[in-house]
């Protein structure tokens, strides 16, 4: 129709999933700077999918239409499967949290006798074990780790809707804003 503005389903899924994303990772940022909590090691590693599937989906947004097909349907696969992996981090990690299985050694426990002068400066560092919650939601009693993970799944949903839809229209990218 003419005068009508329309955007596909495809792009509004995939905005949405970029959207989320990066409020997912600033609010790991803020809760780090203004928030006072300490990131531990897995909660460190959570962080590389959106570092990787961000910049990524970035790009294909902003080459929407210019991208060929094939491209396009292979970028979001691939950053799909970047957040399925940040799924397995934040699900791995919230278990660590529940005590359902043991977590790095590196971050969970020690491994053998402690050699006094290596902790010559402990008021320097600040270890934050990765078996230990700092902060749980007080509805769903959720860790940040628990809803990375859920945060990570509604993208991974939205990302297959974008394709799922793409994939409807048969292949016809609509030019949208």
């Amino acid at each position: 129709m003419a005068g009508t503005f329309s955007t596909a389903l495809d792009k509004k899924a995939a905005g949405l999933a970029f959207v989320l994303g990066l409020a997912a990772i600033l609010g790991a940022w803020g809760s780090q700077i203004w928030g006072g909590l300490t990131p531990c090691e897995l909660c460190l590693g959570e962080r590389w999918p959106y570092y990787y599937g961000l910049p990524l989906l970035a790009v294909i947004l902003l080459l929407w239409n210019r991208l060929p097909l094939t491209v396009w349907y292979i970028g979001i696969a691939v950053v799909a499967a970047i957040f399925v992996w940040s799924i397995y981090l934040g699900t791995y990690h919230a278990g660590v949290e529940w005590k359902f299985w043991a977590g790095p050694s590196a971050c969970t426990a020690t491994t053998g006798p402690l050699d006094m002068s290596q902790l010559s400066n402990l008021s320097a560092v600040k270890i934050v074990p990765c078996d230990v919650v700092q902060w749980r939601d007080p509805i769903l009693k959720l860790s940040l780790a628990g809803w990375n993970a859920l945060l990570s799944l509604a993208i991974v949903v939205l990302l297959a809707v974008a394709l799922i839809d793409q994939a409807r229209r048969g292949g016809r990218k609509v030019a949208a804003a």
